[in-house]
Order: structure tokens, then sequence, then C-alpha cells
């Protein structure tokens, strides 16, 4: 079982302003409930026992209304996503561990999305595994949304680099342990650079979700969110 997470939730959700001037991101409510207490949920049902999120923009209130159900870190800067999760690796011990958007939001397919990624991950071929999801039907997609990877028959990813396109969409999600993050240094990366390494190494793996994926990145986004889960 994979039983630790974490939980990017320090971004300052530029995007979705003026909706987040005064509420962070992942707090703000989307058909009655938040998408990080949605996310927490799905967390605790799958077992997850040992949730660590890190705050920034109004972190206090996301402390506040995590009380007891997550560990929080206060990021002083911004480390972005790789600097964040870096940071955190003291609390998220040496097995696997489900690293997850704060704003993501999906819903499962015939089975659990988490325990397909539990199920499919291997240590011993992989040194990250990523959610994707295909581009043309994904909720909320921008017109600029070009896709990220390539998904090869072994289960292989590959970014797509200077492609126009790519069929599939990174959903937010993936698992990862420590050696991901070995030779990296303090400070603010992205796990792109991992992950890239990760492919160059013939150790970065995909699954394709089969439920339904949003992606709420704007006011109109979150609007046809609202349509679809309301």
């Amino acid at each position: 079982m994979i039983r630790t997470a974490m939980i990017l939730a320090a971004g300052r959700g530029e995007r979705m302003r003026p909706l987040t001037d005064h509420t962070p991101k992942p707090l703000i409510p989307v058909a009655g409930r938040s998408m990080l207490e949605r996310t927490m949920d799905r967390l605790q049902r799958h077992g997850a026992q040992n949730i660590v999120v890190n705050v920034h923009h109004l972190g206090s209130q996301i402390a506040d209304r995590l009380q007891g159900r997550a560990r929080i870190i206060r990021e002083d800067h911004l480390l972005e996503t790789g600097g964040s999760v870096r940071n955190a690796l003291p609390l998220l011990g040496n097995g696997p561990f489900f690293v997850l958007n704060g704003d993501g939001l999906w819903r499962d397919g015939p089975e659990s999305m988490l325990g397909r990624l539990q199920a499919m991950w291997d240590p011993k071929r992989m040194d990250a595994l990523l959610l994707l999801h295909p581009l043309a039907t994904a909720i909320g997609r921008e017109e600029k949304d070009r896709g990220d990877y390539y998904l090869e028959p072994d289960g292989h990813a590959r970014h797509r680099g200077n492609a126009e396109t790519a069929p599939y969409l990174f959903a937010s999600i993936s698992v990862c342990d420590q050696r991901l993050f070995n030779g990296t240094s303090e400070g603010p990366f992205s796990l792109l650079k991992l992950w890239n390494r990760a492919e160059a190494a013939s150790r970065l793996y995909g699954l394709v979700h089969d439920g339904d994926w949003l992606h709420v990145g704007t006011p109109a986004a979150l609007a046809d969110a609202e349509r679809v889960l309301g």
C-alpha cells in the first residue's frame, strides 16, 4: 500500500484572480466542496495515513481547514513543484508516495485511480509514474493546450519535446520515491526536470486515467467543472 502523499498547495493561482485574492486556489469550492478537500477525501479512502501539504499564499486558511488531517509545511518563498517535494522529504519516508496538485480534480473510472497507480508502481523499473489523460477528453482544457506526453506500448512515458502536439496531458498526479531526488539541491526547481532525467534513464512510466479529469485553471473552467459535478 502507498500510504504517504504530498499535496502541492502553495501556488498563488494568478489566473483564477480575483477569486484567489482572498481564497487560496485549492480551497475554491466546486459543486459545494473544495478541490483540496475532495483530494483529501480520496486519499483517506485509499488508506493514506501520512499526508503532507505545503502552503504559502494564504496558507493559514489551508492549515485551519485541514486541522488534524495533514501535516503542514509553510514555505517562506515558493519552491516550485520539485523544490517543494524535496523540502518535504524528511516527512515522506523511504517508500513510494503520491504527489498531487492541490487544485487537481478527477472522477474515478470503474476502479480507484489511486489504486491503479499503486498496482502499477514498480520501483525496480520506475523512478516516477505519471497519471496521463487523453488531451481530447480533458474537461476544461484550453485552446492553447497541446498535450505533454506520448505513451509507448511498454508503458514508458515520453515528453512531447519540440513536437507540436502529444496525445496525453499530465493529469497532476504521480508516484515517486526518494531516489528521484538523488543529487538535487535545495531551492526552487520543477519536477519536470527530474522526470526528464528519469525518461533519459528509461525509468519514467505513465498510466492512462480511465475516468473524468477536469482542468480548473480559470474562472471559465471552474464554471465547466461546476456544470459537470453539480
